[in-house]
């Protein structure tokens, strides 16, 4: 959850602060291996032979079965258990609010994940601006980037993320008298 700050806020002195900002790249617990694909598969019933068969994946530009798209992820991360811990970069940012939304996540696949690939993962703060909303006029959002690489530094796949972060009504309402006030 992001820090909420009090008093003055400066949204120009927080973005030339925050935005590059990043997590230490932190590598995957476990190899791009073949079976747990394989069981990922049977589950969610893909038949790809890219997926499930070593022989014709071998034969294929890609040399080795390749993970589904949906399995970078898992490569990429530190699994269920035990957990570890990690910086949260985004509970760092100062903002008006601490009323969290996410707004939208997508991934740009780049490049195919092979069995025998090590995943490494990198958080980037990308942007930090004010967009007003219905129910906060100053609301804060924060982009992130999540960086996947492999073992040879190439870039694999890219997840940007886009949180809103807003304040009570109670505080735009004390902020809203406040500024009629000064204006008295």
């Amino acid at each position: 959850m992001p820090r909420a700050v009090e008093g003055k806020y400066d949204i120009e002195v927080v973005r030339r602060e925050w935005i590059g900002k990043a997590t230490d790249a932190r590598r995957g617990r476990y190899p791009v291996e073949h079976d747990p694909i394989r069981r990922y598969c049977h589950m969610v019933e893909d038949r790809n032979p890219l997926f499930l068969d070593p022989e014709f994946a071998a034969g294929t530009e890609y040399g080795a079965v390749i993970a589904p798209l949906g399995m970078v992820g898992y490569f990429a991360g530190n699994g269920a258990w035990p957990p570890l811990e990690e910086r949260n970069l985004l509970a760092e940012v100062p903002t008006r609010g601490v009323r969290l939304i996410n707004m939208n996540t997508d991934w740009e696949y780049l490049k195919p994940v092979r069995v025998g690939d090590r995943l490494t993962t990198q958080t980037v703060l990308t942007d930090i601006f004010e967009k007003p909303i219905r129910l906060d006029p100053k609301a804060v959002w924060i982009v992130t980037e999540n960086r996947i690489t492999n073992q040879d530094g190439e870039l694999v796949a890219v997840g940007r993320n886009t949180l809103l972060t807003h304040r009570t009504p109670e505080a735009v309402a004390a902020d809203a008298a406040g500024m009629e006030g000064a204006r008295a």
